[in-house]
């Protein structure tokens, strides 16, 4: 009897643990359908890099967003400004230093509903060894029978030190980067 007693109580504990992500389902992303992408100005000209290589973990629940959450991680040397050359040297010490900082990440710590189709998402962002915290509006959509994640967050690129020595040089290449995503998942 003792025995059912604390096997019911640690079921009871269990599942009470469990509940706020019991309704968050595990998405599988379709990297066909998702990207990811910087936009920036260099020399007052505007120029979209495109990440090549990302995963995007998500735990979705539409009914409780807040019992939601999400992990992306981006390769860094898997951008491509289009050229080569501009990719070679975006990888540098100066700039990424994908040699020591392989990858860049955002997790998140809170996701709230923002009205129909719209969340508030907030979370910790990793890039090159620095981490601040961020938050960013997101929007979401069913489309054939997934879920289609879609927002923009604003940075500062030399706040997390990218573009060292001669490249803080805001003139040349802007200090104001947003960071593009789209992410189609299902289940």
């Amino acid at each position: 009897m003792k025995t059912l007693h604390l096997l019911s109580a640690a079921a009871l504990l269990a599942s009470a643990f469990a509940s706020p992500i019991a309704g968050a389902v595990p998405l599988k992303t379709d990297p066909a359908k998702s990207g990811v992408a910087a936009v920036f100005k260099q020399m007052n000209v505007p120029v979209e890099a495109k990440f090549k290589t990302f995963t995007a973990n998500i735990d979705y629940d539409a009914a409780r967003p807040e019992a939601s959450k999400a992990t992306v991680d981006i390769t860094t040397a898997s951008i491509d400004l289009g050229d080569a050359e501009y990719n070679r040297e975006v990888a540098k010490k100066e700039w990424f230093n994908t040699a020591q900082f392989p990858k860049a990440s955002f997790t998140s710590t809170s996701i709230k509903a923002a009205g129909p189709g719209k969340l508030n998402v907030a979370g910790k962002l990793t890039l090159k060894g620095r981490v601040a915290d961020v938050s960013f509006p997101l929007t979401v959509r069913s489309e054939a029978g997934k879920q289609v994640f879609e927002g923009q967050l604003p940075i500062r690129r030399l706040a997390f030190n990218i573009g060292e020595g001669e490249w803080k040089d805001t003139s040349m290449v802007a200090d104001e980067v947003v960071i593009k995503f789209r992410v189609t998942a299902g289940k």
